[in-house]
């Protein structure tokens, strides 16, 4: 071990989304509009790209909304919690 292996990654790095490797199902690219449901509030969203384990999506409001929440989508509901953020893009797996 040396102590490059020991610097912190750049917190950049920490939030980008994961590669198409370590997905556990392929996404396929999607411009859909959705909603961002919870307890006292829904928020609308663009669903970018969706697979039967997750979604990214982006917001367009700097509300605050929960780590876990439903996503609907084409008549769809799907608990799920985020994974990972980068500016207005969210990653979600569906629980």
């Amino acid at each position: 071990m040396t102590a490059h292996d020991l610097e912190p990654t750049p917190a950049v790095l920490q939030c980008a989304p994961p590669d198409d490797n370590r997905r556990v199902a392929p996404r396929r690219k999607v411009l859909k509009a959705g909603t961002i449901e919870f307890a006292g509030g829904a928020i609308p969203c663009t669903v970018r790209s969706l697979s039967a384990s997750g979604a990214a999506i982006e917001v367009n409001t700097p509300l605050w909304f929960p780590d876990r929440f439903v996503l609907a989508v084409d008549g769809e509901r799907h608990p799920c919690r985020i994974v990972w953020r980068r500016e207005k893009r969210l990653g979600l797996a569906f629980e």
